[in-house]
């Protein structure tokens, strides 16, 4: 990360700004601004998105069918949730279900995509920020992780590795996956296939077990208050749970929208536009999306926020009554004791990110178990039509929508697409804004503080 502002001294700031850019170990491109009051504190901070991406723009006109392959260049670290997102929705228009087990294939590599990405953020981003002592941020990335130690960068290298080939091995491709069609998925699994994905599976539970275990013991410890404070926001929450009995799901459920004091209401995916506004600031390209009737509109004053809520980990797990396997209940049961519900901290997304890891590799297992997976109907038959389809998955980031109409030809006459990041984008701005004001007093200003300021965007894994 380089600090610069617009003024000249020699420690990146000038009496009225700070610049942060580019903010580092995101999965994209951001930079902070903060002002500066009279007296050297922080004002006001805002992190500004500084690419407009066009998708729902450049879709207008083509056959639907093709979509699914397109919105996967979206985002090269999560593009299996934008994949089915995009089919689900094509279905939608289309008015089509897929088989049984295209359904079980298609969580299978959703929630599979989910391993590799969380062991990614928590060890290769947000990681450097605790494993390291402070110091020259120079050295606070994974490469120093791995002189310092080698044998725990050999284990996290391995187990995203793994898990990216066990995607490609089966589905043909790990990133831009063409996999899922509308209607279905391309190739049934053999019999063959699910042992061997059993086999790489099981390492996987273990590894997840492994960075819990490494976590508390590492990690977590240094989660001390002046942390637990940092960027902490009390806001809603937004994810998917099983319609029946109100557990975390990553596909196929129902929306949750909980208040800040914990009582929530549930929609279907296709009623979204019911409950989410979507707001938009001069300032930034990205929309900010809000919870409607939460009072006056939307509003990000830290002292009297409106319509905030939040996604991605710890959202999910505040949300949801429980998890459905047994390890990651566990966990969850003692977060709960330790944080309550819903708990609000902005750090505690890194311990409810390896929770989610922990059920991801057991639902896998579980999806693998079903007798169905190797059923060989796996496609049904798609007719072109006009209609309109919402789809909507748990990304890692957040819950993920893709909102299309169809023409009579099917092809796309109308999409809106809110990422997972999108939902975030009012919370990543008031935590920034909450850490820059508690942080930055009488215009003193060093590397580890821009650092930690830095580390209330990370959380969110945007």
């Amino acid at each position: 990360m380089n600090p610069g502002s617009a003024g000249t001294a020699p420690n990146g700031t000038s009496a009225r700004e700070i610049v942060i850019q580019p903010v580092t170990r995101i999965e994209g491109h951001a930079r902070i601004g903060i002002r500066l009051d009279e007296n050297g504190n922080a004002a006001e901070a805002r992190v500004h998105i500084m690419s407009m991406r066009g998708f729902e723009k450049f879709l207008e006109g083509r056959p639907a069918e093709e979509v699914p392959g397109i919105v996967t260049r979206i985002c090269g670290v999560c593009p299996w949730h934008h994949h089915l997102a995009s089919n689900i929705a094509v279905e939608g228009c289309f008015g089509v279900q897929p088989p049984p087990a295209a359904v079980l294939l298609r969580e299978l590599t959703l929630v599979q995509a989910h391993i590799s990405d969380k062991v990614l953020h928590f060890f290769f981003l947000a990681g450097p920020d605790f494993l390291l002592e402070p110091g020259d941020r120079s050295v606070r990335n994974i490469m120093w992780i791995a002189r310092k130690s080698p044998e725990l960068a050999e284990k996290v290298i391995r187990m995203r590795y793994n898990g990216h080939m066990m995607l490609e091995k089966f589905a043909g491709r790990s990133i831009h996956p063409e996999a899922i069609v509308p209607g279905g998925f391309s190739k049934p699994m053999t019999a063959r296939e699910r042992d061997e994905m059993r086999v790489g599976a099981r390492e996987q539970l273990d590894f997840a077990r492994y960075a819990l275990d490494f976590a508390k013991e590492r990690v977590f410890p240094k989660f001390d208050p002046a942390t637990m404070e940092l960027g902490r926001i009390t806001t809603g929450f937004l994810g998917m749970v099983d319609p029946e009995d109100g557990s975390l799901r990553l596909t196929d459920g129902v929306l949750r929208l909980m208040r800040p004091g914990g009582s929530f209401h549930e929609f279907s995916q296709r009623e979204y536009t019911d409950f989410i506004g979507e707001h938009v600031e001069p300032w930034s390209y990205a929309k900010f999306p809000y919870a409607r009737g939460w009072g006056d509109g939307f509003s990000m004053d830290l002292e009297n926020p409106c319509g905030i809520y939040r996604t991605n980990s710890l959202a999910r797990l505040n949300v949801a009554d429980s998890i459905g396997t047994p390890l990651a209940q566990a966990e969850l049961s003692e977060f709960r004791s330790l944080f309550g519900r819903p708990a609000q901290s902005t750090m505690l997304y890194h311990w409810a990110r390896l929770i989610e890891l922990l059920y991801a590799c057991e639902r896998v297992i579980e999806l693998l178990d079903h007798p169905d997976i190797t059923d060989q109907r796996i496609r049904s038959e798609v007719t072109p039509r006009a209609g309109r389809g919402v789809g909507c998955v748990e990304a890692p980031r957040g819950t993920l929508i893709h909102d299309y109409s169809t023409d009579e030809n099917g092809c796309i006459s109308r999409a809106n697409l809110i990422v997972g990041t999108t939902h975030n984008q009012a919370p990543i701005n008031m935590s920034v804004n909450r850490a820059a004001r508690d942080l930055i007093k009488d215009g003193r200003v060093d590397d580890e503080l821009l650092n930690r300021i830095e580390m209330a965007v990370r959380a969110y894994d945007p």
